[in-house]
């Protein structure tokens, strides 16, 4: 078994390192440790992007990289709380699970997200969280956390904003789910994709998918034949290009207007005008005509 560490130590030359408790890592989480990696409180704070105490600047305390392969599990359902977890690197899917092991996706978390606050309020993990690739977690063990807030209040109110934020875009999912088409919905999940990639300083237009079209139905309450035939339409009217799981994303405006696929008829004619305006080299002029064909 291993355990996820944090260390402290003083400045002054007479004083020993302050013990630490440890918090226990589980062998079903499927923890496993590359290296020896750790992070400054600073640096975890600009990670999540909120501003670190001015006065923690000379705080040695150093936070744990645990290291997980796709497919493991960094927190499991009913397993009992302990952290807090950062992604560094990487992407995820949170999941509940029913009575017969079916996966309900809750997000997809990725670099700057916060992890694990599901657990704060009985003491136990609700969700779990699975790498969808090989990630980069740092451990934020939830002690060291409240003892910290206790010393910086404006780190306390920071992480509190992290976790107000998590819950906000939660929030914003579900009336989206609500609110949309089936085929609004795709093209919003997308476009919002594609905005958190540029956001992280990569393609918002050019990316590949981490997860697969049955989790992203499962996220967005949509059948793996809708997600799939939707793609394909949207390929077919020049929206997007499709190989395996790269999406380029060609008509964004039009993707965040869409209110619904026009019929197959309908869609076939807009698709050969695409076509021909693709082949004229008009990109640029065919992004309206196409939001117009599809309200």
């Amino acid at each position: 078994m291993m355990s996820a560490a944090l260390t402290t130590s003083n400045t002054s030359s007479t004083s020993l390192p302050l013990p630490v408790q440890f918090p226990s890592i589980p062998n079903e989480a499927g923890w496993r440790c590359h290296g020896n990696l750790w992070s400054k409180l600073g640096e975890v704070c600009d990670l999540l992007q909120i501003p670190a105490p001015v006065a923690c600047a000379n705080e040695e305390v150093l936070f744990q990289h645990v290291r997980f392969k796709a497919g493991q599990r960094v927190h499991t359902i009913g397993q009992h709380f302990e952290s807090l977890y950062i992604v560094n690197s990487g992407f995820l899917k949170t999941v509940l699970l029913d009575e017969y092991g079916n996966e309900q996706v809750l997000s997809f978390p990725m670099k700057g997200d916060l992890l694990g606050i599901d657990g704060i309020h009985n003491q136990h993990h609700a969700s779990e969280a699975v790498a969808l690739s090989d990630c980069d977690i740092i451990i934020l063990p939830y002690k060291t956390f409240s003892t910290l807030g206790r010393s910086y209040v404006e780190l306390e109110q920071a992480m509190l904003s992290v976790m107000s934020r998590e819950l906000v875009r939660e929030q914003i999912m579900i009336g989206m789910l609500s609110a949309l088409s089936a085929e609004a919905k795709v093209a919003r999940f997308l476009t919002n994709l594609g905005e958190r990639f540029s956001q992280l300083g990569y393609s918002g237009k050019s990316f590949n998918l981490r997860m697969t079209r049955h989790e992203i139905g499962s996220y967005l309450g949509l059948t793996l034949e809708t997600v799939s035939r939707t793609l394909s339409a949207f390929n077919e009217l020049g929206m997007i290009s499709v190989d395996q799981r790269q999406i380029a994303l060609l008509d964004i405006p039009a993707l965040k207007t869409l209110r619904r696929l026009p019929p197959a008829k309908t869609r076939n004619k807009v698709s050969e005008k695409v076509s021909a305006l693709v082949g004229k080299n008009l990109l640029p002029q065919w992004s309206k005509e196409v939001a117009v064909a599809l309200n």
